[in-house]
């Protein structure tokens, strides 16, 4: 049974394992769009399921993304919280060229497209995509508390931002959540954010909790990677990095088999037990998949098995970096302090 947790300390309750919509338009570069009416009998299967907690952005698609999501969970508007995001530079928001963009006016504009692709009068967390460098976070964030006080959105969330920026946020516009890549492979936030995150009150959803798909168990030193697939340029699914990191799938495939779970439920529980505030949002373009990550809620381990999954996490190395250097440079940034 899923249940239901809070994220922030303003009262963001979603399920405790949510949908990442994402892969449904395209992801990882070789990876088509689903079929639309597959992708909204899977949203709508995964409310079935018990989740209630759906993620997606305009810039997924573009556009699509929402747009499949909202007619999704029309019907079901009133059982469930959206999230979604704002910052890339779109004609439609008034912003040519591309790239990121989080200026006030364009920020209005995203709103109001992102509630009529996705079929309601609110969004229930609405994220600063990605930080960008040339507009102080106080303005970003007044200018969401001012769609909060017209009724347009609920609550505020940041997206692979700083620890420095996102206290200067929460000083203006108390921050909901922040969602941030974090699994069992990756885990560099541990040292500067999520610290912030449990001073603060503020819940954080992992992106990837599954290590893009690394965590299942279904990748090995066999398997390879289209050329348009950005794990194929991503150094730590390459040769004898990925060799290495294959001891960790080596300890969670070994426990999965003892407790009738999987790899992947137990890459999830892991992060479930971390804090009782953390939301993961794993994506597919599979219902059985969607079955398997809910399923993840009801594992029970013993304090020995999850002992040995917290150690396996804490002893063995991952080697490699995340992304390719130019994905990277877009995580984890500073804000520009406000003009005197």
């Amino acid at each position: 049974m899923v249940e239901r947790r809070v994220l922030g300390s303003n009262g963001l309750t979603v399920s405790e394992i949510g949908l990442g919509c994402m892969s449904l338009t395209g992801a990882y570069g070789n990876s088509a769009d689903t079929a639309r009416e597959d992708a909204v009998a899977l949203i709508r299967h995964a409310v079935d399921q018990g989740v209630t907690f759906f993620d997606t952005a305009e810039v997924y698609g573009p556009f699509s993304n929402e747009e499949i999501v909202g007619e999704a969970l029309e019907p079901v508007r009133d059982r469930v919280e959206i999230a979604t995001k704002f910052g890339f530079a779109f004609a439609e928001n008034g912003v040519e060229g591309g790239g990121v963009c989080s200026r006030p006016d364009s920020i209005r504009r995203a709103v109001d497209n992102s509630l009529r692709r996705l079929r309601t009068d609110r969004i229930d967390l609405y994220y600063q995509h990605r930080v960008d460098t040339t507009v102080p976070i106080e303005d970003v964030a007044g200018t969401v508390a001012e769609l909060i006080e017209d009724g347009k959105v609920l609550h505020f969330g940041l997206s692979e931002a700083a620890a420095g920026t996102i206290r200067r946020a929460h000083a203006v516009q108390p921050v909901a959540a922040v969602q941030s890549e974090y699994s069992m492979w990756w885990r560099d936030r541990e040292r500067d954010v999520i610290p912030v995150l449990a001073e603060l009150g503020i819940g954080m959803v992992p992106y990837s909790p599954l290590g893009k798909g690394f965590l299942t168990g279904t990748i090995d030193a066999r398997t390879t990677f289209g050329s348009t697939d950005m794990r194929a340029r991503t150094p730590r699914f390459q040769g004898e990095a990925l060799q290495a990191n294959l001891a960790l799938v080596d300890v969670l495939t070994r426990v999965s088999r003892e407790v009738g779970a999987t790899p992947a439920q137990l890459a999830l529980v892991w992060l479930l037990r971390q804090q009782p505030w953390i939301v993961p949002i794993p994506g597919t373009k599979r219902i059985q998949r969607v079955d398997e990550n809910v399923g993840a809620a009801g594992v029970r381990l013993s304090d020995a098995q999850l002992a040995e999954i917290r150690a396996a996490a804490d002893e063995i190395e991952i080697v490699g970096a995340r992304y390719p250097e130019e994905n990277d440079r877009m995580t984890n940034l500073e804000a520009p302090l406000p003009r005197p």
